[in-house]
């Protein structure tokens, strides 16, 4: 049986990692920047997962190579290092990459990966740490249609669904418009809070009457809770939620579209980026709840 490879085992990866173990009996190679992880996983899985030395150690040993890296920079770093994912790709190696990028940067490696004869999917995850952990991510993907096929059945493994919206690219234009949704939905959900507070109002009971009522969401009662204690332990951290911000707005731009509500949500999200980018997206609340 073919080796899988699992390249990132940060705050999504090693959920997704887990449930890809768990879920199927395949040999795994796995590499991070910070070996703990890579250890630990080891640990628990001796027979079945195997440390690798070099992001290219681990494309050369796998078939597919599962990608989860937080941002355009450490992307850029592990494909193009010395020994790193490019310097691995060859002839049928697939490179599946769940990161939410620029949808052109996703472009570019897509290129650079069909240009050394291997094969690229896209396919970046809605989707935070419980999610990871649960199994139950949303996969957003752009790719070709055979290749996603063949490759549906393990995302189902980390997911509860999967959708293939067409060329690379598009996945993370899908996947841009629902993290900015989510974003400005927060920002306002936030302020809700803060005014609520302010009138000396219970929280506990807005929360309540939030989750009976027509827009009432699963963010509201996984967030809110916390929320209002002031908890924003990072299952999706504001700096990448305003880097999702920041690249909704540039493709907003693009496509001739001001997204002024997006607009005034990355401004806060700006504010708050210096004391709570490694905290919660929640933590947005901080900054609502200041008094002008």
């Amino acid at each position: 049986m073919a080796s899988i490879g699992f390249i990132g085992l940060g705050i999504m990866g090693k959920g997704m990692v887990r449930n890809l173990l768990q879920k199927s009996s395949a040999p795994f190679v796995v590499w991070n920047r910070s070996a703990d992880a890579c250890t630990q996983l080891a640990s628990e899985f001796p027979d079945r997962v195997t440390v690798a030395a070099t992001p290219k150690d681990v494309v050369q040993a796998a078939g597919t190579t599962y990608c989860m890296l937080s941002t355009a920079e450490a992307s850029s770093a592990v494909y193009d290092c010395a020994n790193g994912i490019l310097d691995g790709v060859g002839e049928g190696k697939v490179i599946v990459d769940c990161a939410t990028l620029a949808p052109d940067f996703m472009c570019a490696i897509d290129q650079r990966v069909s240009g050394k004869g291997g094969r690229f999917l896209e396919a970046p995850v809605s989707g935070s740490k419980g999610p990871a952990e649960q199994g139950s991510l949303i996969f957003l993907c752009g790719g070709d249609q055979a290749l996603y096929e063949a490759h549906k059945d393990q995302l189902l493994q980390m997911g509860k669904a999967a959708y293939l919206f067409g060329p690379v690219g598009k996945g993370n234009q899908m996947k841009l418009v629902v993290n900015m949704t989510m974003g400005s939905v927060m920002t306002s959900f936030a302020e809700g809070l803060a005014l609520c507070e302010a009138a000396d109002l219970p929280t506990s009971e807005l929360l309540e009457v939030l989750s009976i009522g027509a827009i009432g969401c699963p963010m509201y009662q996984l967030k809110g809770p916390k929320m209002a204690s002031r908890e924003y332990a990072p299952n999706f951290p504001l700096k990448h939620a305003q880097k999702d911000m920041r690249l909704a707005l540039e493709m907003g731009k693009e496509l001739g579209l001001s997204l002024p509500t997006t607009k005034a949500a990355n401004e806060e999200y700006l504010k708050a980026l210096d004391a709570h980018g490694d905290e919660d997206f929640s933590a947005v609340y901080e900054q609502s709840s200041k008094k002008a």
